[in-house]
This record gives C-alpha cells, sequence and structure tokens, in this order.
C-alpha cells in the first residue's frame, strides 16, 4: 500500500490522546510523515476539554488513560464532537469493542498498532462520508416523519433534530440511500469501513440497534430498518 496520502485529504488535524509517549511519538512522526497535522495529549482528564476546544478533524483515543478512560470521554464528546474518534485497546475483549461503538467510536484498532493497518482505517474513516455522499445524486431523503440530509450531515423526525453520531449518521443514509432494498453485511463494510467482513464483526449491527429508538423504530419489532435473517438489513420504504 502506498503511504503516501491523497492530495485532497492532506494536512488533516488529528489529536492523538495516549498516555504512553513513546507510541504517541512514533504514531505523531509516522502521520506527520503522511501529510498528517497531529498533537498529542497523555491525560485522559484534559482530553474532553481538548477535543471540544480543537475540533479536530479526527480524534485517535486510547481506550487505558489516566485520569479518564476512553469510554467516558467518547461519552461525553460525542454531543458536541461530529468528527470521527477512532478507538485504541489494548485488549481483544469484543465487549471492550463493543463498548466503545456504543459510546459513540467509529472504529477500533488494536494494539500494538500496526502503522499501514491504522493509516488505512484512518484513510476510510475520512473519506467515508464524501465517498457516501460523491455515490449518491440526492442531498436530502424523505420519509414521511423522517427527514435525512447528507449536504448539513443532519436526520430530523417530526422536524426535531436526531444526535447521531457521524457513523450513525453514514450507516443512516447508506441504508435510507438504498431504501426498498436488502444491503448485506458485506455490503455495508466495504461501503462504510473499505474493508471486508470478517463475519465476526459486530458493529454494524452495534450501530443499527442504536439508530432505531432514534427514528422511531421500535428495536423489538422495527418497522423502519429490518434484519434479514442471515442477510443483512432492508430500510423500508413506506412503513
Amino acid at each position: 500500500m502506498d503511504d503516501s496520502l491523497d492530495s485532497s485529504r492532506h494536512h488533516d488535524h488529528v489529536l492523538i490522546i495516549e498516555d504512553d509517549e513513546r507510541l504517541a511519538h512514533l504514531t505523531r512522526e509516522y502521520l506527520e510523515a503522511n501529510e498528517f497535522q497531529v498533537d498529542l495529549e497523555y491525560d485522559g482528564a484534559r482530553a474532553v476539554e481538548r477535543i471540544l476546544d480543537e475540533q479536530p478533524d479526527m480524534v485517535i483515543l486510547d481506550l487505558m488513560l489516566p485520569g479518564e478512560d476512553g469510554l467516558s470521554i467518547c461519552r461525553r464528546v460525542r454531543a458536541h464532537y461530529a468528527g470521527p474518534i477512532l478507538m485504541l485497546t489494548a485488549r481483544t475483549d469484543d465487549m471492550d469493542q463493543v463498548l466503545g461503538l456504543e459510546m459513540g467510536a467509529d472504529d477500533y484498532v488494536p494494539k500494538p498498532v500496526q502503522p499501514r493497518v491504522l493509516l488505512a482505517r484512518m484513510r476510510a474513516l475520512l473519506r467515508r462520508a464524501d465517498a457516501l455522499d460523491a455515490a449518491s445524486g440526492a442531498t436530502r431523503l424523505n420519509f414521511g416523519d423522517l427527514l435525512i440530509d447528507s449536504a448539513t450531515r443532519e436526520a430530523w423526525l417530526n422536524d426535531e433534530r436526531i444526535d447521531l453520531t457521524s457513523a450513525e449518521f453514514d450507516l443512516l443514509w447508506l441504508l435510507a440511500g438504498n431504501a426498498g432494498r436488502v444491503l448485506t453485511r458485506e455490503e455495508i463494510f466495504s461501503q462504510l469501513r473499505g474493508i471486508k467482513y470478517d463475519g465476526q464483526d459486530r458493529s454494524i449491527d452495534v450501530r443499527v440497534s442504536r439508530i432505531r429508538p432514534k427514528i422511531g423504530d421500535d428495536p423489538n419489532q422495527p418497522h423502519r430498518i429490518k434484519t434479514v435473517r442471515s442477510k443483512g438489513y432492508l430500510f423500508v420504504k413506506d412503513s
């Protein structure tokens, strides 16, 4: 994989929140060599203020931090920070990954971090919204009391703005843009993350479960986003 970054994405501002100073500095050097602007924070207690004040293009957030852990930080900033959050975890416990996604993380990378893998995941997150918008000529989708606007990256239910994370909006837009057609998990992963579905990753399922109540769907008997057993998800045009 070529480590050079597309010129359209040069100089994205990334805030790395990581208490391992050696790892943080090595990661910064690698990303700066690939045209990112990188700042570091080692203390979880200062992370929330820095994210909200600086509003970086992306946050790379360690799960285990002194002062405040990554899950708590993610949960606290999500209502006021729309950029992607990439979580780092030294543990392979599936629940850690699910909890991170439920708190609003967009993706996760296990430690030890492979720089090229990290870069690929970052590229996918930063380009995802542009790719989704370019794939559809429409900028606004209307389904009765539900309005989804890709230009503003906002959704409204009964004229009230829905609080969605960046990853949740992208998934909702993808599903709604293909209303009436079953999207397999393989298709969703390819569109949203640029990687193949490994058959075990639960991140899409977690996001669907979070989106449903936000758009007025009954989690037990969903009428808008239906699960199609052994296949994927169907966004119903008229529910």
